[in-house]
């Protein structure tokens, strides 16, 4: 069998298959993201008979339905809603949404004279040239002669060649409906990796669909179970998230939805303003299908709700009903409010005060399904939370989820899910990737780099938010505080200062084991000295009691700030000469604070 072929079908055939449901479009009152000069362009190639590029539907698998007769499935388009969305708004008169979250009409007007395209604006429903709404043209009730007289006698043609002319172009016009639009079917054979293939291939932007995306077109387009009511969860739940003040647009424009219980669910997120974990339609799909399914993989998502059967490899409706049902309480769990704050305290209570701590989406996404999967199994809360919070550490620490997360993902959930008590894998996986020569050697060696952003450096700085460490010289200000708003991430070894004297590569002036969080005035007070000199003049004023730049007073409280920011001892004599020697001995200081914050979270 094939696994897709390729036909040109009318644009009024496919607007017929769409409205009578053989082809299912996503549903979901998304923004329109084209303005109307390329809905414009694209009427005009149809006009011009250019192409306009392929429309691509994926079939849907026939399923036996519980009386064992089969039902064919609708094919769902993956991609060519933005055109399909404008041939609806320019020729059937469709309403669309627009980035305020407002419906409008977007009117293309026609010069028949000139056959000029143009938006629609005061000037040309102003214009008798003009026909002010092409739609028109396209209604059932449309009658060409009467149109042609009317036209032609408001702008002084009384020529029969000139009616004639104008007839015709009409009639072209009209003929966009018959125009022929490219439409690649994918058979339900195709797994997830080859459609994405064949879509990478076939578009010229080279914009790439995640599995995400299909498994999201396959919710919204299914009303049967509620996909597009999971779906419409999903996108406002995060929408809100990244811009509350759009509530009352959507909540006006939707209000159909608005009026449901699972729009009651979301609205909690309008009040909020962290940002230490803001999930988007990906994270929330995969978070919630992980721990439901207790699967990794969203082609997996994708055939569920299709109603595969993995053990006879038929697709059955009774599965796809119950994917689809489990998938949006799945939903309303990620985006319940009491989760999502207990999950944020967590977070919060490891040290995590801003997202850019954690480079990597997924370990949050990961620590999330794995605290509402032990809290759906009524683990201890106790257990969850520091389990919790060990993984998230221990996955930033070991890189776990760079890159392409499923297999991990598929593989943790279940060893989490088997387990009575969760520790234990937990425990299994310390043992393997968190041993002494992790600690001692392969940790001091990650540490060696100039990437401000690294994964080691940030759980540095976690560390020392979770022990209230305050800023290098300061007496009072903490990390934490430093970090939400008045730090300056400083160079130990002043960067102009090593510059000066050789040490040239900005990748060994910029080491993370050069770097530290001080106050702002004291950055300015130290300047670009050596650290021999600068702390001498720290050294001076605890000798005449009138404190320093951070207002430390006395040498014990001076030690301990050195102390809990992994400054070595020695420090306050050293010199470019001794660069090197200082970053080796502050990584294995820092090295040794990370772990000593992980065997904290025990």
């Amino acid at each position: 069998m094939a696994k897709y072929d390729v036909n040109n079908i009318a644009v009024s055939s496919l607007l017929a298959s769409i409205k009578n449901g053989e082809i299912a479009i996503p549903e979901i009152q998304r923004p329109f993201v084209w303005d109307s000069t390329k809905v414009r362009d694209l009427i005009d190639s149809l006009y011009q008979n250019y192409p306009v590029g392929y429309i691509i539907v994926w079939q849907n698998p026939d399923v036996k339905l519980k009386d064992g007769t089969m039902s064919i499935g609708k094919k769902v388009l993956i991609d060519g809603q933005q055109r399909i969305t404008a041939l609806t708004a320019a020729i059937v008169g469709q309403e669309v949404v627009d980035s305020d979250y407002k419906k409008k009409r977007i009117k293309i007007a026609f010069n028949p004279l000139e056959e000029k395209f143009d938006v629609a604006t005061p000037a040309t429903t102003n214009d008798v040239k003009y026909i002010s709404d092409i739609s028109e043209i396209f209604n059932p009730s449309f009658d060409v002669f009467s149109f042609v007289m009317e036209y032609c006698d408001k702008n002084g043609l009384a020529a029969n060649e000139d009616k004639s002319k104008v007839s015709r172009i009409i009639t072209n016009l009209k003929s966009i409906e018959n125009n022929n639009l490219g439409v690649i079917n994918l058979s339900h054979e195709l797994d997830i990796e080859q459609v994405t293939d064949i879509f990478i291939r076939i578009n010229s932007k080279g914009v790439v669909l995640s599995q995400a995306d299909f498994a999201m077109s396959k919710i919204s387009s299914n009303e049967i179970y509620g996909g597009n009511i999971t779906r419409k969860i999903i996108d406002y739940f995060c929408h809100f998230m990244q811009s509350p003040a759009d509530y009352e647009l959507i909540k006006n424009n939707d209000m159909e939805f608005a009026e449901k219980p699972e729009f009651d669910k979301i609205k909690w997120v309008v009040k909020e303003n962290e940002d230490i974990y803001v999930p988007d339609y990906t994270d929330v799909l995969r978070v919630a299908f992980t721990y439901k399914f207790v699967r990794g993989r969203l082609s997996d998502l994708v055939a569920l709700l299709s109603g595969r059967d993995f053990e006879t490899r038929e697709y059955k409706d009774e599965i796809a009903e119950a994917s689809f049902k489990d998938l949006h309480d799945a939903v309303l769990s990620v985006v319940n409010e009491t989760n999502f704050k207990r999950y944020l305290m967590i977070l919060k209570s490891i040290g995590i005060e801003k997202a850019s701590l954690v480079r990597s989406q997924n370990v949050l996404n990961f620590g999330y399904t794995l605290f509402i999967g032990l809290r759906n199994r009524g683990i201890d809360s106790n257990i969850i939370e520091k389990t919790v919070r060990r993984w998230v550490v221990a996955t930033m620490l070991t890189g776990r989820y760079s890159g392409s997360p499923e297999s991990s993902f598929d593989y943790d959930i279940k060893r989490f899910m088997s387990y009575e008590n969760p520790i234990e894998y937990l425990e299994q996986f310390e043992a393997g990737a968190l041993s002494d020569a992790f600690w001692n050697h392969a940790l001091v060696d990650h540490l060696n780099t100039s990437v401000a952003s690294s994964p080691y450096y940030n759980v540095f700085l976690m560390a020392q938010v979770n022990a209230h460490d305050k800023g290098f010289l300061s007496e009072q200000i903490e990390i934490k505080t430093m970090l939400e708003e008045r730090g300056d991430i400083h160079h130990l070894f002043p960067k102009k200062y090593l510059m000066k004297n050789g040490v040239t590569n900005k990748s060994m002036y910029n080491q993370i084991a050069n770097y530290t969080y001080l106050q702002t005035e004291i950055n300015i007070k130290i300047s670009d000295d050596a650290p021999k000199k600068y702390m001498s003049v720290v050294m001076n004023q605890l000798e005449t009691g009138k404190g320093i730049y951070g207002g430390i007073t006395d040498k014990e409280e001076l030690k301990k700030n050195l102390e809990m920011n992994c400054i070595p001892e020695g420090f306050e004599n050293m010199t470019v000469d001794d660069y090197l020697q200082f970053l080796e001995q502050r990584r294995k200081l820092m090295a040794k604070k990370i772990k000593t914050y992980y065997e904290s979270l025990k």
